[in-house]
């Protein structure tokens, strides 16, 4: 495979787009399905965040098993899972729901790791961030037209539509996975050097989370700004009713086409280089920080505060993940590279879902407002946190 842009790295990102299409429509359906039944924000947020939360606990052990059986038979195997999950949405209630959200984590665990990988390792250095960008561009994609087709379902009172587009999705994802190859891969696994043992691995790295100081600084980033972006997701299709002239579904979408655009056109601006830029994060930071003041102001400031946070939000999406993601696969030990990124990303699916189970109590006890506004001093906190003095990962600290 050469280049991020090349006939088999093209096939995996379509792939990356149809997987995640579901998403991008569950997003909206379920908060609003959850208020039709009386559900509080906490119930809602727990539902919502079930799927990030699974997702997160077994996202590190999806690498040992990836390179035990090889993603290929993997990849299988999770996408007939998916489309179990898929297909309960369209007969149950809430408690279906939490339980297809469950069975989707695992399966994004998995398949988000084998696809990543597969790119981080295939990939000259310098084109590694580009690979990164344009996999998380696929994963976004969806959100610029999905919440349109969700908000249009649930206005219809025709749930035959979410029915047919979630087998649909089912179908066409399982076609295309099935018929991917990463031959590559595969071989690299084969040829590379015998590891240490599942658990012996897991515990090491398991420690290196705290120890690694370049780990523990993107975690903890990872983490907080990913509180806000869940934040957004599970509670806008409910605050944007309190908005004047406020659309849940235009503000989704001008957040995922911003992410689209800002990662695609931005994606060589993304340092591969190994150093750790501190303003560059610290300004993304900022950007979390005034995107999510802008959607708490937006209350008293109108639709203009609150679509101006949607586009503040998508650029600082875009640019977060793939940066933080490049500066580790430079930094950390070959050893268990993959084991320490896959508690990483752990780190990003456990921050969107805390920001739906705890910011949903926050909601509940103040408003949607109160809980913006902490999240932006969340946001404020992690700019002075990301400040570092240490620029190449090679020096002594």
């Amino acid at each position: 495979m050469r280049g991020a842009l090349s006939w088999p790295f093209l096939r995996l990102y379509i792939l990356t787009l149809l997987y995640f299409s579901a998403n991008s429509i569950l997003n909206v359906i379920i908060p609003l399905k959850g208020e039709s039944l009386g559900a509080t924000n906490t119930t809602i947020g727990i539902v919502m965040g079930a799927y990030l939360f699974t997702t997160m606990l077994f996202r590190p052990w999806a690498g040992h098993v990836i390179q035990q059986h090889g993603p290929i038979k993997v990849l299988r195997v999770i996408l007939i899972i998916n489309g179990v999950a898929l297909v309960l949405y369209t007969f149950t209630g809430l408690g279906g729901y939490f339980v297809a959200r469950m069975l989707q984590g695992v399966c994004t665990a998995f398949f988000s790791m084998a696809l990543q990988l597969g790119i981080i390792d295939a990939l000259p250095d310098k084109d590694r961030s580009q690979g990164i960008s344009l996999y998380s561009l696929c994963a976004s994609m969806p959100g610029i037209i999905g919440p349109l087709l969700a908000l249009g379902m649930w206005q219809s009172d025709d749930m035959n539509l979410f029915t047919l587009a979630m087998v649909a999705i089912a179908i066409c994802t399982g076609v295309v996975g099935f018929s991917a190859n990463i031959d590559k891969q595969e071989k690299e696994q084969e040829k590379g050097q015998s590891e240490p043992s599942p658990g012996a691995t897991m515990r090491q790295s398991v420690s290196q989370v705290v120890k690694n100081p370049h780990l523990f600084k993107c975690s903890v980033l990872m983490l907080t700004a990913s509180i806000v972006f869940g934040a957004v997701t599970t509670f806008v299709p409910l605050y944007a009713g309190q908005i004047e002239n406020g659309n849940a579904a235009f503000y989704l979408m001008l957040q995922a086409a911003t992410l689209v655009l800002a990662r695609f056109f931005l994606r060589k601006k993304i340092p591969s280089d190994g150093q750790w830029h501190s303003y560059v994060v610290m300004g993304i930071m900022m950007m979390v920080a005034v995107a999510a003041q802008c959607t708490s102001f937006s209350i008293v400031g109108g639709a203009v505060f609150f679509y101006a946070g949607a586009v503040l939000m998508g650029i600082a999406q875009a640019l977060l993940y793939p940066m933080l993601t490049t500066y580790l696969t430079f930094v950390l030990p070959q050893a268990n590279r993959n084991v320490l990124i896959g508690f990483f990303i752990a780190t990003a699916d456990l921050g969107v879902s805390l920001g739906g189970v705890i910011m949903g109590p926050v909601a509940d006890m103040f408003s949607y407002s109160v809980m913006y506004m902490i999240c932006a001093l969340l946001g404020v906190l992690m700019v002075i946190f990301a400040y570092e003095r240490r620029r190449m990962f090679g020096e002594p600290k």
